[in-house]
């Protein structure tokens, strides 16, 4: 019977950012799993358009197309979570101002109060889960995976036409 393969340790000092790099590929696996498993429990398909709300509001009416590219969504997707946001009373379109033709997605009164209940419910598990980390913890984990999700982004081969821009302390 083979034996698993240990872990291999660093056989030098230069080995440590490979045993890191390594690490951090099987974390963040773990990572979109785990965050998976949190939307599993909740009402999923109306919980997925609400992510919608949130570049909506920081960067203001965008079209369509434009919204898929910034979430890296397909576009059928994306028009289906915005056609329960409007039936919703969450999004509503306006005419774009320099293509009559062609619309924007606007956040309504009820769509930033329920991205605030978003907010709120985040924040609150957050907290619960990093109650007992120092502060200086958090602050570091904030600051690096913020760097993190910035080069990966980066790291794509198509960049969206929207570029996000960085959250403020109030807004993910």
């Amino acid at each position: 019977m083979p034996s698993s393969p240990a872990v291999p340790g660093p056989a030098a000092p230069g080995d440590d950012r490979l045993a890191d790099l390594r690490t951090l590929g099987e974390q963040l696996p773990r990572f979109m799993r785990l965050v998976h498993a949190l939307k599993a429990g909740q009402a999923a398909e109306g919980r997925a358009a609400l992510v919608l709300l949130f570049p909506l509001d920081r960067l203001g009416p965008l079209r369509q197309g434009a919204l898929a590219e910034l979430v890296h969504a397909d576009p059928s997707t994306v028009s289906r979570h915005v056609a329960a946001l409007i039936e919703q009373g969450l999004v509503h379109r306006v005419a774009d101002e320099t293509d009559g033709r062609a619309s924007r997605l606007v956040v309504t009164d009820a769509g930033r109060a329920a991205l605030a209940q978003v907010r709120a419910e985040r924040e609150a598990h957050l907290a619960r889960v990093t109650a007992d980390w120092p502060a200086a913890d958090l602050t570091a984990l904030t600051h690096l995976f913020g760097r993190l999700l910035d080069d990966l982004a980066a790291s794509l081969p198509i960049e969206p036409s929207v570029v996000p821009v960085a959250p403020s302390r109030e807004n993910p």
